[in-house]
């Protein structure tokens, strides 16, 4: 059977979703969050259960409130990622500021778990203009934020400039492994009600399809690359989800010769296997090297 690798990963926002990006201010609906204590054992579970490791990213606010939660993933040897402070928008911040915020999220995660995380996923999968380049300097190995492409990682690039008048400039290529997302390959907008964004309410065998489709697909067409999905234990965690996720692992398993294992782990043999320089040479069209500047 062809050969695949599976990256499930889950951000345990627990009630900073609601607070730091929802702005919430009333106890109900910060109260979603608090599901987090309930799914994220029985995610864990769920994995040990079928020996998979598996990467949660993790704001600094989850890691001060449920201090307990993130050792349970820690000491089960899951790999923890740096998910913001407070599940805030690293765009509406400016370099200070965004630097402030990164910098209380390792801390949190530091002193509750004693873990410095390499990777990054923002809590808006959202960018500033400095993130890419504070997560290089900051010494982060791969972020998973960017579009780009689907089952295949890549060097993302920061510093591009763009306008309506005039061509797209591309900007530095960056020694940073981009683990790409997708929203169709994850559970919060299809499952979480938030009036006015997502009307919530997929049953889970149809995203179970469009999951296991897409899987085929990379299976088929896209030979010795990544499927990611991101989940959230709030969401994921509730009955008729985690079972879906559990026959999704199960199909996986029965149609491919699949491997999982931690988004780190996968971003440092693909980094082994393509060195920067050489991936810029086989990728120019991710470089710009030929693109029209002066119209």
């Amino acid at each position: 059977m062809p050969n695949i690798t599976v990256c499930l990963s889950f951000d345990v926002d627990a009630v900073s979703s609601w607070i730091g990006t929802a702005k919430s201010n009333d106890p109900s609906t910060v109260s979603r969050g608090e599901f987090s204590v309930v799914g994220t054992p029985r995610v864990v579970n769920l994995l040990k259960r079928l020996d998979i490791q598996a990467t949660f990213c993790i704001p600094g606010h989850t890691a001060y409130a449920f201090p307990d939660l993130v050792r349970m993933i820690r000491d089960e040897g899951h790999e923890i990622g740096h998910h913001g402070w407070v599940h805030e928008n690293p765009a509406d911040f400016d370099k200070a500021g965004e630097i402030r915020i990164l910098e209380k999220g390792l801390e949190a995660l530091e002193r509750v778990a004693g873990v410095r995380p390499v990777g990054y996923r923002s809590p808006a999968v959202n960018l500033s203009h400095d993130t890419l380049k504070l997560l290089t300097q900051y010494g982060f190995e791969w972020d998973s934020n960017c579009f780009a492409n689907d089952f295949y990682p890549y060097y993302p690039r920061t510093g591009d400039k763009w306008g309506l008048d005039e061509p797209y400039q591309f900007g530095e290529v960056l020694d940073l492994v981009e683990m790409p997302v997708s929203h169709v390959l994850g559970d919060f907008s299809a499952f979480e009600t938030i009036p006015g964004f997502f009307p919530g309410y997929v049953p889970p065998r149809t995203l179970e399809g469009m999951w296991k489709d897409d899987f085929d697909f990379a299976v088929n067409e896209c030979p010795d690359g990544v499927f990611i999905l991101t989940m959230h234990p709030q969401t994921i965690g509730r009955g008729s989800r985690i079972r879906m996720l559990e026959r999704f692992i199960q199909y996986a398993r029965e149609n491919a010769d699949v491997t999982f294992t931690t988004m780190g782990g996968y971003a440092r043999s693909w980094r082994a296997a393509n060195p920067l320089e050489e991936w810029k040479q086989k990728n120019p069209m991710r470089t710009g090297v030929h693109a029209i500047t002066k119209v």
